[in-house]
């Protein structure tokens, strides 16, 4: 299991990144990437600090560490300007919050996230099919999400996101210590989206060459 999309208390989460890792390696992930919530307030005080912590953890850790952000919530128009301005700033991946069933998120968000060419576009439940073929187009990678919520679009992405080729994988959004999960539970999670079992493989895949290419290493 690689989970390219949790939180520590540097926004909404409760752990901290040593804790949140430790947890992790424990459950026998592979990878992670603290990603935790930015918008203009905050990215200048968030990522250097997740960097560091991913730096200084995976020196310590079996477990591949990464860090950038999770852009949230801002104008659509924005979203391209602080993706931007968060991969100069060093972020490993750059992560928008989708346009999800359960949140206001603003109309056109999953389209910017996907036209500046995010790394994951995160649980973007209200997705539509041309966003879809963009996705694929761009090399977006979609979510699959076993959060309580937001996993409620899941079906939706994976059915949309297969007829158009787009990229899927299985994330936890993680807050909290009982949001992570193995990797038999994220398969579950696949299937129980619609995939078949090679498509939930092929999540699992994507997300293991995202995690060498940003890294540079092999996993």
């Amino acid at each position: 299991m690689i989970d390219l999309h949790t939180h520590t208390l540097f926004s909404d989460g409760e752990l901290l990144p040593a804790e949140l890792a430790q947890r992790a390696q424990v459950m026998g992930l592979e990878a992670l990437a603290f990603t935790d919530h930015a918008d203009m307030s905050n990215l200048e005080l968030v990522l250097p600090r997740l960097l560091a912590a991913a730096r200084e953890l995976g020196r310590h850790h079996a477990m591949r560490l990464l860090a950038g952000v999770e852009l949230t919530h801002l104008p659509p128009k924005l979203i391209g300007p602080y993706a931007a301005k968060a991969r100069a700033m060093g972020a490993q991946i750059v992560v928008v919050h989708g346009e999800s069933p359960v949140e206001p998120v603003a109309p056109g968000t999953n389209r910017a996230a996907i036209e500046a060419g995010v790394d994951l576009l995160a649980h973007p439940g209200l997705i539509t099919p041309a966003e879809c073929a963009l996705a694929a187009e761009k090399g977006v990678m979609l979510e699959i999400s076993s959060r309580g919520g937001h996993s409620l679009g899941n079906g939706r992405v994976a059915l949309l996101g297969q007829r158009a080729g787009a990229a899927l994988v299985i994330n936890t959004d993680s807050h909290a210590p009982r949001d992570l999960i193995d990797h038999a539970f994220a398969r579950r999670v696949g299937l129980n989206a619609g995939l078949e079992e090679e498509e939930v493989e092929q999540c699992f895949t994507r997300a293991r060459l995202f995690v060498e290419r940003a890294l540079g290493v092999s996993i």
